[in-house]
């Protein structure tokens, strides 16, 4: 079982949960694990799970995106269930009266931007989750991962020396630099791929 098998597989349970609080899960609805497509790294208020509008969708699915940073079964199927809401209320109603209604009846708690799970909807969730089997997922760390360049300056280094030098695409654009001991600097993206 893939990721994707195993949120549609908990989509699946949760429907009941929803027509039973009187607002049906819509009939088609995709879910990934993917990143939200802003605040996914935030160091405050990161998002971990993001719901995109049928009428985004080339086929009118609903498409919701549950973080790679979430790998407890509990808590990615919390998240779903806060997303599904968002895709049963209307995506345009964000976390508002209809949201927290229908959030508040299937379960869920807190503030309406940031729910977690009661804990009556946890013993729900646990029941559908080991009905499912182990969320096929693992967790991503990315403390450890290369920082981007966030400044238009673009930083060159020499292969040979390790010389640095900083500059502008414009500068890059009449010619690239070259270093004392004579190696011209290629920014990153230009270095060309071993064996060519």
């Amino acid at each position: 079982m893939n990721r994707e098998k195993w949120l549609s597989e908990c989509i699946s349970a949760l429907r009941p949960v929803f027509r039973e609080a009187g607002q049906p899960v819509p009939r088609k609805v995709r879910a990934s694990c993917s990143w939200p497509s802003k605040s996914a790294l935030a160091k405050h208020r990161k998002r971990i799970g993001e719901a995109w509008c049928s009428k985004q969708s080339a086929d009118g699915s609903f498409e919701v995106f549950i973080s790679p940073l979430l790998d407890d079964p509990i808590e990615v199927a919390a998240v779903l269930v806060h997303e599904l809401v968002h895709c049963a209320v209307g995506i345009d109603q964000k976390h508002g009266k209809r949201f927290g209604a229908l959030a508040r009846a299937v379960g869920l708690k807190g503030r309406m931007t940031d729910t977690t799970a009661s804990d009556e909807l946890k013993a729900t969730l646990k029941g559908i989750t080991k009905g499912i089997g182990k969320y096929p997922h693992a967790q991503l760390d990315y403390s450890n991962a290369p920082k981007t360049q966030t400044t238009r300056m673009k930083k060159l280094e020499c292969a040979d020396c390790g010389y640095t030098v900083r500059t502008t695409q414009k500068w890059l654009e009449v010619g690239l630099p070259v270093c004392p001991c004579g190696t011209t600097l290629n920014p990153p993206d230009l270095e060309e791929p071993e064996g060519e």
